[in-house]
């Protein structure tokens, strides 16, 4: 396997350090070593040497989360992120994928999500059609949303209406390449995907983007992957809140107490930590859970669930745990796929709630 010679020396100063062996939310939720970011590091350095062969390792490849929370904790600088994803793309490149990734890769290329649905819900088309006219504003939904929890969608679309903002949203929404980039990094199949969403989007002065991934993906990635977004590209959570501080969109307390769950995507990868904190402060009483913010512990997803579906409950419970553990019983994340995660896995004396929820009580 041809690594790049960072991504050499990031996996052999990994292979024998238990300096992030303790924040990894996927080897807490299993209890195996070869869970961690070490025991990646471990079995790509073994490959690298010719001790074993790539595909013995690919199913630990894949329980990597890409959360950067090794990354966070790392007082020394390194990145097991960063070698999961190469070893990705080079699996992709030399055909030794798994079958079930495999699977995945084909939906995203075939039907534009990594689900393979190809028919939007009914309630859902009826919402977007409502905002097809052309504005300077595009309301960018991303796959996870519009295929897999249309019912949030079509409550972002409302919070937007609500607040009276002139926004579109797209019928034929193009794929952001966020699900296609976890998948196999940055092969030229990505980068295609990423371009061809670049040039819708570039026909707006604002996207406003939903799903906290495909922001991160449009914001950071697309810079990084050599992608041009000339319009602005906002947060869902930062847009609202400025709708929310300058009085545009009306707010009322609910009398709820809730603890907020920080998706990495925004508290690591884009620094946006207080902007959903506001909008809930103007809806409920905030408390914190103890790992916040940056520190944030990942609570599991909807692509991951597609192969690790009895892992991924177990991720979020340990999460909902977090809050249990300090008395709280209400749990507001701005992450539609964590929320998802979330919903499913709670018990019947726990509340699971998305920003919108709180907006449109």
């Amino acid at each position: 396997m041809n690594l790049s010679e960072k991504c050499k020396q990031h996996v052999d100063s990994c292979r024998f350090c238990w300096m992030c062996h303790h924040i990894c939310p996927i080897g807490n939720a299993t209890g195996h070593e070869r869970s961690t970011p070490r025991a990646r590091a471990l079995g790509i350095s073994l490959v690298n040497r010719e001790a074993i062969e790539l595909e013995e390792i690919m199913d630990n490849v894949y329980e990597c989360a890409t959360c950067g929370a090794c990354v966070n904790v790392c007082v020394t600088g390194w990145d097991p992120v960063m070698f999961a994803k190469e070893t990705r793309l080079k699996a992709a490149l030399e055909g030794k994928l798994p079958t079930y990734i495999n699977t995945l890769v084909d939906n995203c290329l075939d039907s534009g999500n990594a689900y393979g649905v190809t028919e939007m819900n009914g309630d859902l088309q009826a919402a977007i059609a409502a905002h097809s006219a052309a504005t300077d504003t595009l309301l960018f939904l991303g796959a996870d949303a519009r295929y897999m929890v249309p019912e949030q969608a079509i409550k972002a679309i409302k919070v937007l209406e609500k607040a009276g903002v002139q926004f579109t949203v797209l019928a034929d929404e193009p794929a952001s390449g966020s699900q296609l980039d976890f998948l196999i990094g940055a092969a030229q199949e990505v980068k295609d995907q990423m371009t061809a969403a670049a040039a819708v989007m570039n026909g707006y002065k604002t996207v406003v983007v939903y799903d906290p991934i495909d922001a991160k993906t449009i914001k950071r990635t697309y810079k990084e992957y050599g992608v041009d977004v000339n319009a602005k590209a906002v947060t869902f959570t930062s847009f609202v809140a400025e709708l929310v501080k300058n009085g545009t969109l009306k707010t009322a307390q609910s009398g709820l107490t809730v603890v907020y769950h920080d998706p990495f995507a925004l508290a690591r990868d884009l620094e946006e930590t207080e902007e959903a904190r506001e909008i809930i402060k103007a809806t409920a009483t905030l408390h914190e859970m103890l790992l916040n913010r940056k520190e944030t512990v990942w609570a599991g997803d909807l692509l991951m669930a597609q192969y690790l579906p009895n892992v991924i409950p177990m991720v979020a419970k340990r999460r909902i745990f977090n809050a249990q553990s300090i008395g709280e019983n209400t749990i507001v994340t701005a992450s539609v796929s964590e929320y998802a995660s979330l919903k499913a896995a709670a018990p019947d004396d726990i509340a699971i709630l998305s920003i919108e929820d709180l907006l449109l009580k």
